[in-house]
């Protein structure tokens, strides 16, 4: 299950996270602390991502879920947010941060993804890496990246509120 969507530009982890960080801190007025990513789902990922006075700590994972990224709060709850994969024609990506956007409770992240038309299995366009560790217990050592899109053709592609 799903909190929000988010539609990046690119497979960049390291361009594309600052600006979620941003939006979020400001949208949620939360601070985002860690991040969770699909280590294979993005390319250039960082262990940590520069925000507004501290570093952001990027974890990447071979054992999640390839479309979802996790932020982690000062608060300590955690959001997961669906990545929309950045080549997605605009009518399915918005139908699909309209979704998360309303009750999803109930709904699995393959439920919204047939709902909106999206294809049930990203592209993964990195190679995979073996030997890491992957389990939360690791962000201390590990680092990772995230992504994200533009629902109203305004330029302005950050999540949709959880």
């Amino acid at each position: 299950m799903v909190d929000g969507a988010w539609w990046p530009y690119s497979r960049d982890a390291a361009a594309e996270l600052p600006h979620l960080i941003a939006a979020i801190d400001q949208r949620l007025g939360r601070t985002v602390l860690r991040i969770g990513v699909y280590r294979d789902a993005w390319q250039r990922i960082a262990r940590r991502i520069p925000a507004r006075g501290r570093q952001v700590r990027v974890g990447w994972f071979r054992h999640s879920d390839p479309r979802v990224i996790t932020l982690v709060f000062a608060t300590g709850e955690p959001i997961a947010l669906l990545l929309i994969p950045p080549d997605t024609a605009a009518g399915t990506a918005e139908a699909a941060l309209k979704l998360t956007a309303q009750d999803t409770t109930g709904l699995a992240t393959d439920d919204i993804l047939i709902l909106a038309s999206l294809p049930p299995d990203p592209p993964i366009h990195a190679i995979s890496r073996a030997g890491t560790t992957d389990s939360p217990a690791c962000w201390e050592n590990e680092g990772g990246s995230v992504i994200a899109h533009d629902a109203t053709g305004t330029g302005d592609r950050t999540p949709a509120p959880a």
